[in-house]
């Protein structure tokens, strides 16, 4: 009889531990995305698009262009939707030094740069991707 006692004690305790860890194992990740990964609604909504802007060129042509700038947080977006004169500011200087064909090999590069010059500008948070969603040379 004693024997039996520890047996059902035992299960008990095994089968009591076993749920509590499943339910642990659900709740860390709770269905959601691993780590480091957002979802597209995550990214659209810490997300925005810079009003189009023309400028000339260093060999006197003209773009005009726009681009869809992704933060890490709504809070982010919002400083960085206050700071638009100092995106235009940087982009007419980062874009007054290229010329034309350094302009359409060039868009990726000059994507980089902008996403460091914006994250320089940010107190808090950060400019996790720049991209293009409108160019025109002229």
């Amino acid at each position: 009889m004693n024997v039996f006692k520890v047996m059902i004690i035992t299960l008990s305790t095994l089968t009591i531990l076993g749920a509590a860890a499943l339910v642990f194992v659900l709740n860390v990740n709770g269905g959601q995305e691993t780590a480091g990964e957002r979802s597209i609604d995550d990214i659209r909504d810490a997300s925005f698009v810079t009003e189009e802007m023309t400028t000339d060129l260093k060999d006197g042509s003209y773009v005009r262009i726009s681009f869809q700038v992704v933060t890490d947080s709504k809070d982010t977006k919002k400083e960085m939707e206050k700071r638009d004169f100092q995106i235009k500011n940087t982009l007419i200087k980062e874009l007054s030094v290229m010329e034309s064909e350094n302009f359409q090999s060039g868009i990726s590069d000059l994507e980089k740069k902008m996403k460091v010059k914006m994250n320089e500008l940010l107190e808090e948070g950060r400019v996790t991707e720049v991209y293009t969603v409108n160019k025109v040379l002229q």
